[in-house]
């Protein structure tokens, strides 16, 4: 026990050096920036989800849900999606040159994202899966992720995704995200919580409001060339 206290506590002193060092004067503005941007970014998409939440859209046909079974795999969905979010707080704790323009790019993304559910009245699907909401960890769920009528495009889908592209240069990371990206993809369609077009279409899009940051954000960018070091 006195072994492990050690090494954390000397993780911990190892995280707090590499951060002092990293955090100048520019760096500072840049994570203020990227704060007043993501608090903008939440706020647009409070506005969103009390807009879709009050609609009542029609369900629409689905070639690949018409055809395959409702799967009680909410653990999958509820517990992965809380389990991802821990996973990228602590990665960028670890490596803070990614922080600035991870933190925007997440904030383009949620606006693109609350534009795009206001803008398509889909309906539930009938066989859409019910949460158990007695479950571990569904209270958080429920607060931060969890909303009715979101479907185009699938955040579950498209969030590690958009970490793949952002953590390119770490190969482990890329490809752990990417793996991650398609499991979800493929749970919210076994769910029924998604349309096929919601999952299709993540990518892409996702791949778009990259690039979009990566043009609007030059600076934060330009840290993650020597986010490996």
């Amino acid at each position: 026990m006195l072994k492990l206290v050690n090494k954390i506590k000397s993780w911990l002193i190892s995280l707090y050096s590499n951060h002092r060092e990293f955090w100048d004067k520019q760096r500072l503005s840049f994570l203020l920036e990227a704060f007043g941007f993501f608090a903008f970014a939440l706020l647009v998409q409070h506005f969103a989800d009390v807009y879709v939440n009050r609609l009542t859209g029609v369900a629409v046909g689905d070639i690949i849900l018409s055809n395959i079974p409702t799967v009680d795999i909410d653990f999958l969905i509820i517990q992965g999606a809380l389990v991802l979010t821990a996973i990228v707080i602590l990665l960028l704790l670890v490596k803070p040159k990614y922080i600035p323009f991870s933190i925007k790019a997440l904030s383009v993304f949620v606006i693109i994202r609350s534009i795009s559910i206001s803008l398509t009245h889909l309906g539930v699907d009938p066989h859409e899966l019910v949460y158990d909401t007695h479950s571990f960890g569904y209270g958080l769920y429920n607060l931060f992720f969890n909303s009715r009528n979101d479907f185009f495009f699938s955040g579950h889908t498209s969030t590690p995704f958009l970490m793949a592209l952002i953590f390119w240069r770490e190969k482990i990371w890329r490809y752990l995200f990417f793996v991650i990206s398609a499991i979800f993809g493929i749970s919210v369609l076994l769910a029924h919580i998604h349309y096929s077009i919601d999952v299709f279409a993540a990518p892409f899009m996702t791949y778009s409001i990259f690039k979009l940051s990566q043009w609007l954000f030059p600076k934060d960018y330009a840290l993650l060339a020597g986010a490996d070091k």
